[in-house]
């Protein structure tokens, strides 16, 4: 692309990316009637993955891998032109593998394995050979992977389809998902706030019925944040349990902090489904995981869980406390016992992760973007280690002098370059905090699991998080101290439910403001980023906290939480062109 402007660029890559689209509506539209039985795509796009693959393996009628990758390529299709959450379009590829696996299994009667026929959408940090893997920047269109991704080999080894790439944000270091290249990707229920990010085009997409099963990837909520703000259900395992060569980032060698893979679905089954095609494999040679596979595990009838519906930092707003609140109150009725209690010092772990992430200053972070406008979402991110030392110290001095805001200010000062001594002495800070947190909450209160809030907020408006990225603190906790996690979708805001009460605005019953900056932010002035009657219908989630390694536990006991909450209009189905 030498020679080109960014705008060029843009131009051109979204052109084509139309251009295949159109293909996919003529192809997809073609592809459909008599031949199928009678069986309508909004059937196909209605099942969840694993009532999929039944079917095929069944040989109901017109269920075959083409008829389901034509329906979800055409539902992509759409929930592209609402939503903007498709980057890369494999549907030409994806028709091909679908025909080969129909003519395999009307030869054999055999599926190639748990995923057989099912379209795969990744987000646009995996390889797939013969596409790129932009992840938002100009400077990286044109340079198609020679190489799939780990990830993918085992979902085509299991019969996946990959079909589509889904959007990100720019360096991925973000929870809304908007670059330059792509665009900005919408909530799928309200088109004035954000799907969340970075896995967001994957988790959107989902949202819409446009995939039958997703992958993507958490450092500091990736998976959880996009899948708590677009109402569907995601897993982030514990490290080393999926394998992540061939997934692309922008600080490579950076290992403080490890991203992890996982599934983004419309159920917990599904979620199930693509755990155990992915746990404990890889390529020996590039990276040797532990050879874990997906372990069945039975639950004790009464589970013991710990809860908080805000934590000290940053105060959880009225709809996101009330998902957490109506998930104690649905588990207590089937006989659960759930223990309220407060996070310890979740500041250090804020603190440290600011620390570790920073620590070159964000230099190699955003050298990607090069020729590219720097979204607005990475201002507050990058802010702190742009500044001069001096100036960074006097802002700092004004929080704590003006505002009274200790949280922030010493947030903002830990962000900046450091020393390799400095560097190591954070990440000894991170094993500390590990062995902190385990004694105070696990030990201390013998829970089996933890239920909380995904985010302060049920979402964000666009560019929101300029000011707002502290609220990552929420899920990015859960990245220091390395617990697998699960999100399932518990209810919507409620403009009525949802106002802000006396009760709530009381520190006594409903918590500690937090850092005021922030809180102000939030809350205040005449333009609040909590505005319940702006976001009403958008979808609660609440996060399925358990301990490194029970990853298989976390998926049992986000089927006990989905179990008893009951319908509640999620899963295949739920979204209606709301966007």
């Amino acid at each position: 692309m030498a020679g080109k402007s960014w705008k060029t660029i843009v131009q051109e890559k979204q052109a084509e990316r139309a251009r295949l689209l159109d293909e996919v509506v003529a192809i997809g539209k073609a592809g459909t009637g008599a031949e199928d039985g009678g069986l309508k795509d909004e059937d196909i796009v209605h099942s969840s993955a694993t009532e999929i693959v039944q079917n095929i393996q069944a040989c109901t009628p017109g269920w075959t891998a083409e008829s389901v990758v034509r329906a979800f390529a055409l539902r992509a299709a759409e929930a592209q032109e609402k939503i903007n959450c498709v980057t890369e379009v494999m549907f030409a590829q994806a028709l091909e593998e679908a025909r080969m696996l129909d003519a395999e299994f009307a030869e054999t009667k055999k599926v190639k394995g748990p995923l057989h026929g099912l379209p795969i959408s990744l987000k646009d940090c995996y390889k797939v050979k013969g596409f790129d893997a932009t992840i938002g920047f100009t400077q990286w269109v044109g340079k198609p992977s020679d190489v799939d991704a780990e990830i993918v080999n085992h979902i085509r080894a299991a019969g996946g389809i990959p079909f589509v790439k889904t959007n990100v944000p720019q360096t991925m270091l973000s929870f809304e998902c908007a670059n330059p290249l792509w665009g900005r990707t919408l909530n799928p229920y309200s088109p004035n706030h954000t799907c969340g990010g970075s896995s967001g085009g994957e988790a959107a997409l989902a949202a819409c019925d446009g995939a039958a099963l997703g992958f993507g990837s958490d450092i500091g909520g990736s998976l959880r944040i996009p899948a708590g703000f677009s109402g569907v259900y995601s897993l982030k395992p514990s490290q080393h349990r999926v394998a992540r060569s061939g997934s692309v980032g922008c600080v490579p060698g950076f290992e403080a902090l490890l991203a992890v893979n996982g599934p983004i679905g419309r159920s917990v089954p599904d979620i199930e489904l693509a755990s155990r095609v992915i746990f404990g494999k890889s390529d020996l040679l590039n990276e040797p995981l532990p050879p874990v596979p997906y372990r069945d595990v039975t639950l004790p009838p009464k589970l013991k869980f710990g809860y908080y519906k805000t934590d000290p930092l940053i105060k959880v707003s009225p709809a996101c406390q009330r998902a957490v609140q109506e998930t104690v109150d649905a588990l207590r009725k089937q006989g659960h016992e759930c223990v309220e209690f407060v996070l310890p010092n979740n500041f250090e772990a804020a603190r440290i992760f600011v620390a570790l992430t920073s620590a070159d200053g964000y230099k190699t972070l955003t050298s990607h973007i090069g020729p590219d406008p720097q979204d607005r979402t990475l201002f507050l991110v990058t802010l702190g280690s742009k500044l001069p030392g001096f100036v960074r110290s006097l802002a700092c001095w004004l929080a704590r002098t003006l505002k009274g805001d200790y949280n922030w200010s010493t947030l903002f000062s830990n962000s900046h370059a450091r020393t390799v001594g400095e560097f190591w002495a954070e990440t000894k800070a991170k094993n500390e905090y590990i062995k902190f947190f385990h004694e105070n909450v696990w030990e201390k209160h013998g829970f089996d699991g933890i239920v909380c809030p995904v985010n302060a907020l049920p979402s964000v408006p666009h560019g929101g998080s300029a000011l707002l990225s502290p609220l990552a603190f929420s899920t990015s906790l859960y990245n220091v101290v390395d617990h697998p996690i699960g999100i399932v979708p518990v209810t919507r805001v409620d403009k009525t439910k949802d106002a802000i009460t006396e009760a709530w605005t009381d520190p006594a019953t409903g918590g500690p403001i937090g850092s005021p900056i922030i809180h102000a932010t939030m809350y205040e002035g005449a333009k609040p980023a909590y505005d319940p009657v702006a976001m009403n219908g958008i979808p609660l989630g609440v996060q399925i906290v358990g301990k490194p390694w029970e990853d298989e536990k976390v998926v049992e006991m986000m089927k006990v939480v989905d179990s008893a909450l009951g319908k509640r209009g999620f899963g295949p189905g739920a979204w209606t062109g709301r966007a």
